[in-house]
């Protein structure tokens, strides 16, 4: 998903933030490496091409985005990875063997949320899950 398709900086603007030449050049980064980056790979990028950009401001900056919600965060492979806000929630489906990565619509999960609403009185923050298991690949190699 690329930002480009997405006003941020009115976004921004509305939320009283301003998006600064540092922000668009993270957000930018973020949209060139296709999502699923860690916070140390996004920060490679943007000093490679920016140097008097520092970690730290590279950290602040996906936090920033992250409680502004044009960013999502969510755990894959024990890592904290980092891609453009989808406009409504997704998850993923991670090879534990391989690494592949699959997405996977939110409309499988509405049930559950409907079930522990209704049934546990619980509302669930359930917007970027990851499931680890068998890609179809690994497990025609596994009965090999």
């Amino acid at each position: 998903m690329t930002h480009h398709t997405l006003d941020y900086k009115q976004r921004l603007h509305k939320q009283g933030c301003r998006l600064t030449p540092q922000r668009q050049i993270i957000l930018d980064t973020i949209c060139a490496m296709d999502g699923h980056a860690t916070a140390n790979e996004i920060y490679a990028r943007v000093h490679a091409d920016m140097p008097a950009i520092n970690r730290a401001t590279v950290y602040r900056t996906l936090a920033f985005f992250c409680d502004l919600q044009v960013l999502g965060s969510g755990k894959i492979d024990g890592k904290t990875i980092y891609e453009i806000a989808a406009p409504t929630p997704h998850h993923h489906l991670v090879c534990r063997q391989c690494g592949q990565v699959d997405t996977l619509d939110n409309l499988h999960f509405e049930q559950l949320t409907g079930h522990l609403i209704a049934e546990h009185n619980f509302q669930p923050d359930i917007n970027h899950l990851t499931i680890s298991g068998l890609c179809a690949n690994c497990q025609q190699g596994n009965k090999a």
